[in-house]
Protein backbone atom coordinates (compact mmCIF):
# COMPACT_ATOMS: atom_id res chain seq x y z
CA UNK A 1 0.00 0.00 0.00
CA UNK A 2 1.37 3.45 -0.76
CA UNK A 3 2.05 6.16 1.69
CA UNK A 4 -1.14 7.94 -0.23
CA UNK A 5 -3.86 5.62 0.13
CA UNK A 6 -2.34 4.62 3.72
CA UNK A 7 -3.06 7.93 5.05
CA UNK A 8 -6.35 8.42 2.92
CA UNK A 9 -7.51 5.05 4.38
CA UNK A 10 -6.45 6.72 7.99
CA UNK A 11 -8.68 9.18 7.27
CA UNK A 12 -11.04 7.09 6.42
CA UNK A 13 -10.94 4.98 9.33
CA UNK A 14 -10.99 8.36 11.91
CA UNK A 15 -13.83 9.82 10.12
CA UNK A 16 -15.87 6.91 10.24
CA UNK A 17 -14.89 6.73 14.18
CA UNK A 18 -15.77 10.38 14.98
CA UNK A 19 -19.01 9.87 13.03
CA UNK A 20 -19.94 6.82 14.64
CA UNK A 21 -19.26 8.18 17.99
CA UNK A 22 -21.72 11.42 17.39
CA UNK A 23 -24.28 8.93 16.75
CA UNK A 24 -24.62 7.78 20.06
CA UNK A 25 -27.83 9.87 21.35
CA UNK A 26 -25.63 10.22 25.13
CA UNK A 27 -23.18 12.08 25.70
CA UNK A 28 -22.68 11.20 29.26
CA UNK A 29 -25.11 9.04 32.01
CA UNK A 30 -27.90 7.83 33.36
CA UNK A 31 -27.24 9.08 36.40
CA UNK A 32 -29.35 8.38 39.40
CA UNK A 33 -30.35 11.43 41.07
CA UNK A 34 -32.33 12.01 44.60
CA UNK A 35 -34.36 8.77 45.00
CA UNK A 36 -37.27 8.64 47.95
CA UNK A 37 -39.86 6.54 49.05
CA UNK A 38 -42.33 6.62 45.73
CA UNK A 39 -39.81 8.44 43.34
CA UNK A 40 -36.60 8.95 41.85
CA UNK A 41 -34.76 10.96 39.08
CA UNK A 42 -32.26 10.05 36.65
CA UNK A 43 -30.08 12.03 34.76
CA UNK A 44 -28.77 12.55 31.27
CA UNK A 45 -26.80 14.42 28.53
CA UNK A 46 -27.65 13.74 25.14
CA UNK A 47 -26.41 15.32 21.97
CA UNK A 48 -27.84 18.75 20.83
CA UNK A 49 -30.19 17.23 18.04
CA UNK A 50 -31.63 14.29 20.52
CA UNK A 51 -35.24 15.27 22.14
CA UNK A 52 -36.93 12.09 21.19
CA UNK A 53 -35.74 10.17 23.59
CA UNK A 54 -38.05 8.16 25.82
CA UNK A 55 -37.89 6.23 29.44
CA UNK A 56 -39.15 3.37 30.54
CA UNK A 57 -39.53 1.48 33.98
CA UNK A 58 -40.94 -1.77 35.70
CA UNK A 59 -40.37 -3.36 39.28
CA UNK A 60 -37.67 -5.66 38.48
CA UNK A 61 -40.26 -8.68 39.64
CA UNK A 62 -43.22 -7.03 36.98
CA UNK A 63 -41.78 -6.88 33.46
CA UNK A 64 -44.92 -6.54 31.68
CA UNK A 65 -46.27 -3.49 34.40
CA UNK A 66 -44.22 -0.87 32.43
CA UNK A 67 -44.61 3.02 33.52
CA UNK A 68 -43.16 6.16 31.89
CA UNK A 69 -40.89 8.77 33.08
CA UNK A 70 -41.69 12.06 33.61
CA UNK A 71 -39.22 14.58 31.41
CA UNK A 72 -37.89 17.87 32.27
CA UNK A 73 -35.40 19.56 30.33
CA UNK A 74 -32.62 22.32 31.45
CA UNK A 75 -33.67 25.33 29.19
CA UNK A 76 -30.27 26.58 28.04
CA UNK A 77 -27.81 27.30 24.72
CA UNK A 78 -25.08 25.25 25.68
CA UNK A 79 -26.04 21.32 26.48
CA UNK A 80 -29.12 19.33 26.09
CA UNK A 81 -29.74 17.55 29.98
CA UNK A 82 -32.72 16.05 30.83
CA UNK A 83 -34.00 14.80 33.98
CA UNK A 84 -36.35 11.73 34.19
CA UNK A 85 -38.89 11.59 37.34
CA UNK A 86 -40.27 8.08 38.03
CA UNK A 87 -43.50 8.55 40.27
CA UNK A 88 -45.84 6.41 41.89
CA UNK A 89 -43.04 3.39 43.13
CA UNK A 90 -43.10 1.68 45.68
CA UNK A 91 -40.94 1.84 49.13
CA UNK A 92 -38.20 -0.66 48.83
CA UNK A 93 -38.75 -1.99 45.35
CA UNK A 94 -35.92 -2.76 42.99
CA UNK A 95 -36.72 -0.99 39.85
CA UNK A 96 -35.30 -1.01 35.92
CA UNK A 97 -35.37 1.11 33.87
CA UNK A 98 -34.40 1.81 30.02
CA UNK A 99 -34.05 4.50 27.87
CA UNK A 100 -35.50 4.07 24.56
CA UNK A 101 -34.86 5.96 21.28
CA UNK A 102 -35.68 6.23 18.15
CA UNK A 103 -37.89 3.13 16.54
CA UNK A 104 -37.97 1.81 20.25
CA UNK A 105 -34.32 1.35 20.27
CA UNK A 106 -32.95 0.73 23.78
CA UNK A 107 -29.95 3.25 24.52
CA UNK A 108 -29.08 2.76 27.63
CA UNK A 109 -30.12 0.83 31.06
CA UNK A 110 -30.01 0.44 34.51
CA UNK A 111 -31.71 -0.02 38.22
CA UNK A 112 -32.14 1.64 40.80
CA UNK A 113 -34.26 0.85 44.52
CA UNK A 114 -36.16 3.28 46.55
CA UNK A 115 -36.00 3.75 50.45
CA UNK A 116 -38.11 1.58 52.37
CA UNK A 117 -40.82 2.58 54.50
CA UNK A 118 -39.57 1.41 58.25
CA UNK A 119 -41.04 4.61 60.29
CA UNK A 120 -43.52 3.62 63.11
CA UNK A 121 -42.99 -0.05 61.35
CA UNK A 122 -39.56 -1.56 62.20
CA UNK A 123 -36.41 -0.58 63.15
CA UNK A 124 -34.37 2.30 61.10
CA UNK A 125 -32.72 -0.23 57.95
CA UNK A 126 -28.90 -0.21 58.44
CA UNK A 127 -26.88 1.33 55.67
CA UNK A 128 -24.13 3.63 53.92
CA UNK A 129 -23.07 6.41 51.58
CA UNK A 130 -19.98 7.49 49.91
CA UNK A 131 -18.51 10.66 50.50
CA UNK A 132 -15.61 12.92 48.86
CA UNK A 133 -14.49 16.11 47.05
CA UNK A 134 -11.76 17.42 45.11
CA UNK A 135 -12.08 15.38 41.59
CA UNK A 136 -9.47 16.66 39.53
CA UNK A 137 -9.56 16.04 35.57
CA UNK A 138 -6.24 16.43 33.61
CA UNK A 139 -6.58 18.59 30.65
CA UNK A 140 -3.44 19.60 29.34
CA UNK A 141 -4.14 22.20 27.02
CA UNK A 142 -5.57 24.45 29.65
CA UNK A 143 -3.98 22.64 33.39
CA UNK A 144 -1.09 24.72 34.71
CA UNK A 145 2.21 24.25 33.06
CA UNK A 146 4.46 21.02 35.00
CA UNK A 147 3.28 18.05 37.42
CA UNK A 148 -0.17 17.17 36.08
CA UNK A 149 -2.43 17.94 39.18
CA UNK A 150 -4.82 15.27 38.89
CA UNK A 151 -4.21 11.99 40.37
CA UNK A 152 -5.20 8.32 39.76
CA UNK A 153 -8.53 7.97 38.30
CA UNK A 154 -9.15 4.40 38.87
CA UNK A 155 -10.45 5.12 42.02
CA UNK A 156 -13.87 6.27 41.13
CA UNK A 157 -13.94 2.02 39.26
CA UNK A 158 -13.86 1.15 43.03
CA UNK A 159 -16.29 3.45 44.45
CA UNK A 160 -18.47 2.37 41.45
CA UNK A 161 -18.41 -1.39 42.94
CA UNK A 162 -19.00 -0.26 46.34
CA UNK A 163 -22.44 -1.59 47.72
CA UNK A 164 -23.57 1.74 48.94
CA UNK A 165 -26.61 3.88 49.29
CA UNK A 166 -25.42 6.86 47.63
CA UNK A 167 -22.75 9.25 46.91
CA UNK A 168 -22.49 12.58 48.85
CA UNK A 169 -20.46 15.00 46.43
CA UNK A 170 -18.74 17.52 48.87
CA UNK A 171 -17.56 20.60 46.88
CA UNK A 172 -14.87 20.68 44.11
CA UNK A 173 -16.59 18.39 42.10
CA UNK A 174 -15.07 19.56 39.15
CA UNK A 175 -12.69 22.36 38.77
CA UNK A 176 -12.77 25.36 36.87
CA UNK A 177 -9.83 26.89 35.08
CA UNK A 178 -8.57 30.23 33.60
CA UNK A 179 -10.67 29.70 30.49
CA UNK A 180 -13.98 28.64 32.31
CA UNK A 181 -14.18 31.17 35.11
CA UNK A 182 -15.64 34.30 32.57
CA UNK A 183 -18.80 33.60 30.70
CA UNK A 184 -21.62 30.90 31.06
CA UNK A 185 -20.54 28.48 28.20
CA UNK A 186 -17.45 28.37 30.34
CA UNK A 187 -18.92 27.01 33.47
CA UNK A 188 -21.05 24.64 31.51
CA UNK A 189 -18.04 23.16 29.02
CA UNK A 190 -16.16 22.30 32.20
CA UNK A 191 -19.11 21.01 33.80
CA UNK A 192 -19.84 18.78 30.50
CA UNK A 193 -16.66 18.10 29.77
CA UNK A 194 -15.73 16.07 33.37
CA UNK A 195 -19.19 14.16 33.50
CA UNK A 196 -19.13 12.73 30.21
CA UNK A 197 -15.45 11.16 31.28
CA UNK A 198 -15.84 7.16 30.75
CA UNK A 199 -14.24 6.05 34.31
CA UNK A 200 -17.18 7.75 35.67
CA UNK A 201 -20.12 6.62 33.84
CA UNK A 202 -20.40 3.02 36.09
CA UNK A 203 -20.72 5.20 38.86
CA UNK A 204 -23.45 7.40 38.02
CA UNK A 205 -25.63 4.38 37.51
CA UNK A 206 -24.48 2.82 40.98
CA UNK A 207 -26.50 4.55 43.01
CA UNK A 208 -28.08 8.14 44.29
CA UNK A 209 -26.11 10.67 43.49
CA UNK A 210 -26.10 14.55 45.66
CA UNK A 211 -24.36 17.54 45.80
CA UNK A 212 -22.90 20.49 46.64
CA UNK A 213 -20.47 23.17 45.86
CA UNK A 214 -17.55 24.76 46.72
CA UNK A 215 -15.10 27.39 45.21
CA UNK A 216 -13.86 25.52 42.39
CA UNK A 217 -17.26 24.54 40.62
CA UNK A 218 -18.66 27.58 41.33
CA UNK A 219 -16.12 29.74 39.88
CA UNK A 220 -12.46 30.79 40.52
CA UNK A 221 -10.57 29.97 43.45
CA UNK A 222 -12.17 31.81 46.77
CA UNK A 223 -15.11 32.78 45.17
CA UNK A 224 -17.15 34.79 47.10
CA UNK A 225 -21.05 36.49 46.63
CA UNK A 226 -18.85 38.96 44.53
CA UNK A 227 -18.72 36.48 41.64
CA UNK A 228 -20.12 38.16 38.22
CA UNK A 229 -21.25 34.69 37.15
CA UNK A 230 -22.59 33.33 39.34
CA UNK A 231 -26.01 33.30 38.26
CA UNK A 232 -24.69 31.09 35.19
CA UNK A 233 -22.55 29.14 37.96
CA UNK A 234 -25.91 28.20 39.62
CA UNK A 235 -27.76 27.17 36.62
CA UNK A 236 -25.09 24.53 35.35
CA UNK A 237 -25.11 23.37 38.34
CA UNK A 238 -28.47 22.79 38.36
CA UNK A 239 -28.19 21.40 34.98
CA UNK A 240 -25.57 18.44 35.91
CA UNK A 241 -27.45 17.54 39.16
CA UNK A 242 -30.20 16.26 39.99
CA UNK A 243 -30.52 17.32 43.42
CA UNK A 244 -33.99 17.45 45.77
CA UNK A 245 -33.89 21.52 45.32
CA UNK A 246 -31.58 24.28 44.90
CA UNK A 247 -32.12 27.52 47.19
CA UNK A 248 -35.74 29.14 48.22
CA UNK A 249 -36.06 32.04 45.72
CA UNK A 250 -34.11 31.00 42.46
CA UNK A 251 -30.81 32.32 44.48
CA UNK A 252 -28.03 29.39 45.94
CA UNK A 253 -27.83 25.84 45.93
CA UNK A 254 -28.92 24.74 49.67
CA UNK A 255 -31.43 21.90 50.17
CA UNK A 256 -32.35 19.29 52.29
CA UNK A 257 -32.93 15.28 52.14
CA UNK A 258 -33.94 12.50 54.44
CA UNK A 259 -32.85 8.78 54.23
CA UNK A 260 -33.95 6.53 56.74
CA UNK A 261 -32.99 7.89 60.31
CA UNK A 262 -30.26 10.45 59.09
CA UNK A 263 -31.54 14.13 57.63
CA UNK A 264 -28.66 15.74 55.76
CA UNK A 265 -28.65 19.51 54.87
CA UNK A 266 -26.62 20.60 52.38
CA UNK A 267 -25.08 24.28 52.48
CA UNK A 268 -23.99 26.64 50.05
CA UNK A 269 -20.75 28.18 51.61
CA UNK A 270 -20.68 30.58 48.61
CA UNK A 271 -23.58 32.24 47.16
CA UNK A 272 -23.84 34.73 50.36
CA UNK A 273 -20.31 34.51 50.94
CA UNK A 274 -18.16 37.40 52.31
CA UNK A 275 -14.50 37.44 51.05
CA UNK A 276 -12.21 35.57 53.06
CA UNK A 277 -10.06 38.72 53.68
CA UNK A 278 -12.98 40.76 55.84
CA UNK A 279 -11.36 41.38 59.08
CA UNK A 280 -13.40 39.01 60.92
CA UNK A 281 -13.59 41.53 64.42
CA UNK A 282 -13.81 45.30 64.43
CA UNK A 283 -12.74 46.90 67.86
CA UNK A 284 -12.36 43.39 69.14
CA UNK A 285 -16.05 42.37 68.43
CA UNK A 286 -16.93 39.72 65.81
CA UNK A 287 -17.55 41.81 62.50
CA UNK A 288 -21.25 40.83 62.04
CA UNK A 289 -21.18 42.10 58.15
CA UNK A 290 -18.45 38.95 57.88
CA UNK A 291 -20.96 35.97 56.53
CA UNK A 292 -20.37 32.49 54.71
CA UNK A 293 -23.94 30.94 54.74
CA UNK A 294 -25.82 34.43 55.03
CA UNK A 295 -28.59 34.98 56.95
CA UNK A 296 -31.72 34.07 54.75
CA UNK A 297 -29.69 30.31 54.48
CA UNK A 298 -29.30 30.40 58.11
CA UNK A 299 -32.74 31.31 59.01
CA UNK A 300 -33.95 28.34 56.60
CA UNK A 301 -31.07 26.17 58.56
CA UNK A 302 -32.03 26.93 61.87
CA UNK A 303 -35.89 26.21 61.26
CA UNK A 304 -35.13 23.05 59.19
CA UNK A 305 -33.18 21.74 62.05
CA UNK A 306 -35.80 22.58 64.94
CA UNK A 307 -38.42 20.51 62.50
CA UNK A 308 -35.92 17.63 62.46
CA UNK A 309 -34.72 17.65 66.07
CA UNK A 310 -38.89 17.02 67.03
CA UNK A 311 -38.64 14.31 64.32
CA UNK A 312 -38.74 11.14 66.72
CA UNK A 313 -37.43 9.24 63.22
CA UNK A 314 -34.24 10.74 62.91
CA UNK A 315 -31.35 10.13 65.03
CA UNK A 316 -28.43 11.74 63.33
CA UNK A 317 -28.49 15.44 61.13
CA UNK A 318 -25.26 15.89 59.08
CA UNK A 319 -24.64 19.58 58.12
CA UNK A 320 -22.72 19.40 54.97
CA UNK A 321 -20.53 22.27 53.62
CA UNK A 322 -17.63 22.56 51.09
CA UNK A 323 -15.17 24.33 53.68
CA UNK A 324 -13.92 23.10 57.17
CA UNK A 325 -16.21 24.20 60.11
CA UNK A 326 -14.24 23.51 62.99
CA UNK A 327 -10.86 23.83 62.71
CA UNK A 328 -9.11 25.60 65.24
CA UNK A 329 -5.88 26.20 63.76
CA UNK A 330 -6.77 25.86 60.00
CA UNK A 331 -4.84 28.40 57.56
CA UNK A 332 -7.51 28.98 55.16
CA UNK A 333 -11.21 29.83 55.14
CA UNK A 334 -12.29 27.82 57.83
CA UNK A 335 -16.38 29.07 59.18
CA UNK A 336 -14.40 29.76 62.38
CA UNK A 337 -12.88 32.90 60.61
CA UNK A 338 -17.11 34.21 60.37
CA UNK A 339 -17.10 34.50 64.32
CA UNK A 340 -20.49 36.22 64.13
CA UNK A 341 -21.98 34.17 62.58
CA UNK A 342 -20.15 30.94 63.41
CA UNK A 343 -21.29 31.63 67.24
CA UNK A 344 -24.43 32.58 66.48
CA UNK A 345 -24.89 29.21 65.18
CA UNK A 346 -23.26 27.42 67.68
CA UNK A 347 -24.87 28.95 70.78
CA UNK A 348 -28.44 28.25 68.57
CA UNK A 349 -27.02 24.72 68.26
CA UNK A 350 -26.37 24.46 72.43
CA UNK A 351 -29.78 26.43 73.11
CA UNK A 352 -32.27 24.18 71.56
CA UNK A 353 -30.50 21.22 72.08
CA UNK A 354 -29.88 19.85 68.35
CA UNK A 355 -29.02 16.46 68.61
CA UNK A 356 -27.05 14.06 66.13
CA UNK A 357 -25.03 16.98 64.51
CA UNK A 358 -22.61 15.88 62.43
CA UNK A 359 -20.33 18.27 59.96
CA UNK A 360 -19.32 16.62 56.68
CA UNK A 361 -17.07 18.98 54.69
CA UNK A 362 -14.46 18.53 51.87
CA UNK A 363 -11.51 21.02 50.45
CA UNK A 364 -8.96 20.51 52.32
CA UNK A 365 -6.65 17.89 50.18
CA UNK A 366 -6.42 15.90 53.48
CA UNK A 367 -8.93 14.14 55.48
CA UNK A 368 -9.42 14.21 59.04
CA UNK A 369 -11.37 14.25 62.16
CA UNK A 370 -12.28 17.47 63.92
CA UNK A 371 -13.30 17.32 67.17
CA UNK A 372 -15.06 20.39 68.98
CA UNK A 373 -15.64 20.19 72.90
CA UNK A 374 -18.38 21.86 74.48
CA UNK A 375 -19.37 22.79 77.98
CA UNK A 376 -22.61 21.63 79.02
CA UNK A 377 -23.29 20.10 75.56
CA UNK A 378 -21.82 16.82 73.92
CA UNK A 379 -19.15 17.40 71.28
CA UNK A 380 -18.77 18.21 67.63
CA UNK A 381 -17.17 16.73 64.79
CA UNK A 382 -16.39 17.90 61.51
CA UNK A 383 -15.68 14.53 59.01
CA UNK A 384 -13.65 16.49 56.26
CA UNK A 385 -13.41 13.70 53.07
CA UNK A 386 -10.68 14.76 50.62
CA UNK A 387 -9.23 14.40 47.70
CA UNK A 388 -10.69 12.29 45.20
CA UNK A 389 -8.50 12.87 42.20
CA UNK A 390 -6.80 16.22 42.91
CA UNK A 391 -3.63 17.18 44.59
CA UNK A 392 -2.47 15.80 48.05
CA UNK A 393 -0.03 17.26 50.41
CA UNK A 394 1.26 16.37 54.15
CA UNK A 395 0.39 17.92 57.76
CA UNK A 396 2.30 20.83 58.11
CA UNK A 397 2.62 24.10 59.80
CA UNK A 398 -0.13 24.60 63.05
CA UNK A 399 -2.20 21.46 61.46
CA UNK A 400 0.83 19.27 61.72
CA UNK A 401 -0.17 18.39 65.16
CA UNK A 402 -3.66 19.68 65.63
CA UNK A 403 -4.69 19.54 69.00
CA UNK A 404 -8.18 19.45 68.32
CA UNK A 405 -7.84 15.89 65.16
CA UNK A 406 -9.22 12.99 66.23
CA UNK A 407 -7.68 10.61 63.05
CA UNK A 408 -5.92 11.63 59.99
CA UNK A 409 -5.29 10.92 56.48
CA UNK A 410 -2.64 13.07 54.58
CA UNK A 411 -0.67 12.44 51.08
CA UNK A 412 -3.14 9.97 49.86
CA UNK A 413 -6.66 10.22 47.60
CA UNK A 414 -9.15 8.65 49.34
CA UNK A 415 -12.99 8.40 49.88
CA UNK A 416 -15.46 8.10 53.05
CA UNK A 417 -17.39 4.85 53.30
CA UNK A 418 -20.04 5.92 55.80
CA UNK A 419 -22.28 3.71 58.05
CA UNK A 420 -25.00 3.22 59.86
CA UNK A 421 -26.08 0.37 61.95
CA UNK A 422 -27.84 -0.77 64.79
CA UNK A 423 -30.99 -0.78 66.77
CA UNK A 424 -33.56 2.21 67.32
CA UNK A 425 -32.07 3.08 70.66
CA UNK A 426 -28.05 2.19 69.82
CA UNK A 427 -27.35 3.63 66.38
CA UNK A 428 -23.20 3.84 65.32
CA UNK A 429 -22.04 6.02 62.62
CA UNK A 430 -18.69 4.73 61.50
CA UNK A 431 -16.62 6.30 58.96
CA UNK A 432 -13.87 4.27 56.81
CA UNK A 433 -11.53 6.00 54.77
CA UNK A 434 -10.83 4.25 51.91
CA UNK A 435 -7.71 3.92 49.27
CA UNK A 436 -7.41 3.83 45.43
CA UNK A 437 -8.08 0.42 45.45
CA UNK A 438 -10.53 0.06 48.34
CA UNK A 439 -7.88 -0.52 51.12
CA UNK A 440 -8.84 0.72 54.49
CA UNK A 441 -6.89 3.18 55.41
CA UNK A 442 -8.24 4.32 58.75
CA UNK A 443 -11.77 4.16 61.00
CA UNK A 444 -13.26 5.93 63.47
CA UNK A 445 -16.82 5.29 64.85
CA UNK A 446 -19.43 7.32 67.25
CA UNK A 447 -22.74 6.32 68.92
CA UNK A 448 -26.15 7.81 68.75
CA UNK A 449 -25.99 8.10 72.55
CA UNK A 450 -22.32 10.18 72.52
CA UNK A 451 -24.07 12.57 70.76
CA UNK A 452 -27.18 13.50 72.57
CA UNK A 453 -27.55 16.98 74.81
CA UNK A 454 -27.19 16.37 78.61
CA UNK A 455 -30.93 16.15 80.34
Amino acid sequence: MSMQRFFLFLLLFISLNVIAQNSKPIVSGPMIGHTELRSSKIWVEFHKDVNDVKLLFHEAAQPDKKGIGYKTTQSNPYTNTAIFELNDLRPGTEYKYQLVGKDNKVIANGKLKTQQLWQWRSAPPDFSFLAGSCAYFNEPPYDRPGRPYGGDSTIFTTMAKEKADFMLWLGDNWYTREVDYYSGWGLYKRAATDRKIPILQDLWKAMPHYAIWDDHDYGWNDADASYPFKKDSREAFKSYWANPSYGNKEDAVYTKFTWNDVDVFMLDDRWYRSNDSMKDSINGKPNIDKQMFGKEQIQWLKNALLQSNANGNINFRIITTGSQVLNPVSPFDCFRRFPAEYNDFLDFLAENKINGVVFFTGDRHHSEIIKLDRKGAYPLFDITASPLTSGTHSFGGPEKDNPARVLGVDKLQNYARVSFTGKSSDRKLQVDFLGIKGELINSWSISQKELRSPK
